[in-house]
């Protein structure tokens, strides 16, 4: 190298040639990777920021790298939620939190672990659907695998290329159905982001054998397709052979890479393809799919743990859902297995007790032949019924659950019919975001306000009879609404009473029900798994929980919850002979808390 070259490049080598070369001049990307100095303080796995002691800062060569102070995690976490409550915008707090974590990945996970039901609603739904609206905007880096149409036929090195070697979860997506807002393509990478997010801080996997995958065949999204800003493929969905031979593809890619006992969760996939892909599946690989079983096995908690408040067996109850797709169909199945599993009845009996409305009004057998595979279980003996009000009066149901993705359907006609017959209506309005929720907590609530005339029929009352005959004392407060959601409320103030909604959120069963899968080596996941997920969260909830109107114990529990789930789960696995980590723990609830990733900050040598 000349003299006058190495001038003007300040009198430093340019050892690869990169500051002559331009964007169409090859060079080589050399990286040196050493555990200390400025490498270190940048990879987010060891990066402490100011935690680093006195001692280690020496060794690892920060002296001057970092301002003097040296702050323990404890002030780091108080200081950073500081900063995070100043926004007042959610999505800021979620682009922070996002920053947090390719930063300082054990600081972040120890926000969310001690301040779960605060940061629960800006990872998770709501804040993450808006997030997904807006990834093309706000994307920064990427946080998982994007599998495109481009890579199909070279999926497995696309696999090797990440850089973790030992992967337990694999959430992944299509981005066909993200939460109630439809299509939104390649941006639904938020949502495996945020799963594994609260797999690990919920239920202890260890982050770095988490990956977030999305699967992209193009949207039929308009809009994104004419925004300059869009990150994925700019071209209409791809469907039917090239759609299937992705997946499978992606399937065998994935055992090949990982391993027989990675599970693979299914999230956000449209009807169509969810079923297909679980049923295809479930049989040779490690699959779940959240929409349709983990919603069922929270929701199946809730009904559980509310019959304490609503009196009666399981087998009692009358079930009536709006929206027949892939959560109402799930949960509507995983009932109708747990009545089957209390009664000894066959579960094509209990079924019988369950309705489903969808968008053409109540699923019924005269419908059977224009029904599509997975609604024709539930076509019942009736005479068509077309609106949610009067399906509600012809069925009598004790319990209303909405998965239908459609706001404001649980209408005061609806809450009111409720009430008519039921002292304590049981209603769950699911569908996320908070925006798409079928009825709010304050409604729910206020439109159960109980009377006579709500708890008996004008034909059954007769103005001669004693009121008392109707065993309608102090029943002011017995009307009220229990109510449960998919995204959070607030508390409600109503007469001079506080009334806490509970959120039957996915991520009281999904993060526990992995630990369980992956503490036992399990194989296969099944039904009965799910089941045990249901009656562990359900046991958790307290008499302290039932006195608020509560039928889900708080989040703040819920490194204790998942432990539980997990134990259960993994029982269940060793039980049906899919377990491969043997010999079984002797206490399998204490095995899972030693199990669980702990966010403490490490010393370093």
């Amino acid at each position: 190298m000349s003299n006058t070259l190495k001038e003007n490049n300040g009198g430093v080598r340019d050892l690869y040639g990169e500051d002559n070369a331009t964007e169409d001049q090859l060079i080589t990307p050399w990286h040196f990777s050493v555990a200390s100095g400025s490498t270190l303080m940048r990879d987010p796995r060891y990066n402490k920021g100011l935690a680093f002691t006195e001692i280690e800062r020496d060794a690892h060569y920060l002296r001057g790298l970092l301002p003097p102070a040296v702050f323990n995690q404890d002030l780091q976490e108080k200081r950073v939620m500081n900063n995070l409550r100043q926004y007042e915008v959610p999505l800021h707090r979620y682009t922070a939190l996002m920053d947090l974590q390719e930063r300082n990945e054990r600081l972040f996970y120890k926000l969310l672990i001690d301040n779960v039901e605060e940061l629960l609603p800006i990872v998770y739904t709501p804040t993450v659907g808006e997030a997904c609206q807006k990834y093309g905007s706000i994307y920064k880096r990427p946080q998982g695998l994007y599998i495109s149409l481009k890579e199909k036929g070279k999926i497995l090195e696309v696999l090797k290329n990440w850089p973790e070697k030992i992967v337990q979860v694999i959430v992944v997506t299509d981005g066909e159905r993200i939460l109630g807002l439809g299509d939104l393509g390649c941006q639904g990478m938020g949502i495996p982001v945020g799963k594994l997010s609260l797999y690990t801080a919920l239920g202890g996997v260890r982050p770095s054998s988490c990956l977030p995958i999305t699967i992209d065949v193009g949207t039929n999204n308009e809009k994104l397709l004419n925004d300059e800003f869009y990150i994925g493929l700019k071209q209409k969905r791809a469907t039917g052979k090239e759609y299937e031979e992705l997946l499978e593809e992606f399937m065998s890619a994935v055992k090949k890479n990982y391993g027989e006992k990675v599970l693979v969760q299914f999230e956000d996939f449209a009807n169509h393809n969810a079923f297909t892909l679980l049923e295809k599946y479930s049989s040779s690989h490690l699959v779940f799919n959240d929409d349709i079983q983990g919603t069922a096995s929270v929701v199946l908690a809730g009904v559980i743990a509310s019959l304490k408040l609503i009196g009666g067996t399981l087998a009692d109850h009358t079930f009536l859902f709006l929206g027949a797709g892939e959560a109402g169909t799930g949960i509507a199945e995983l009932i109708a297995l747990e009545i089957s599993k209390r009664t000894k009845a066959p579960v094509e009996a209990t079924r019988k007790k369950i309705w489903l409305v969808d968008s053409k009004g109540l699923i019924v057998s005269s419908r059977l032949e224009s029904l599509q595979h997975f609604k024709k279980p539930w076509a019942h003996e009736h005479e068509p019924v077309k609106a949610l009000v009067d399906a509600v009066k012809a069925t009598k149901p004790t319990i209303l659950i909405g998965t239908s993705g459609v706001g404001k359907t649980f209408t005061k006609d609806v809450v009111e019919a409720m009430a008519s017959f039921n002292e304590k209506p049981l209603i769950f309005a699911l569908s996320n975001p908070t925006s798409q929720s079928e009825c709010t907590a304050e409604e729910a609530y206020t439109w159960s306000k109980a009377n006579f005339f709500y708890l008996h029929s004008v034909t059954e009352y007769k103005q001669a009879e004693p009121l008392s005959n109707y065993h309608i004392i102090s029943l002011r407060y017995q009307g009220r609404a229990i109510f449960a959601s998919g995204s959070p409320f607030d508390p409600v103030e109503y007469e001079g009473k506080v009334f806490v909604p509970g959120q039957g959120n996915n991520a009281y069963i999904f993060p526990g029900l992995g630990l369980g899968l992956i503490m036992s080596g399990a194989i296969r996941v099944r039904d009965e798994m799910l089941l045990a997920a249901s009656e562990a969260l359900a046991a958790q909830v307290s008499e302290e929980n039932y006195d608020k109107g509560l039928i889900y114990p708080p989040f703040t529990n819920i490194r204790k919850i998942s432990a539980s789930i997990a134990a259960n789960v993994a029982a269940k696995a060793y039980e049906l002979g899919l377990a491969s980590h043997l010999p079984r723990p002797k206490d399998l609830l204490k095995y899972a808390e030693s199990c669980m990733y702990s966010p403490g900050y490490r010393s370093y040598r």
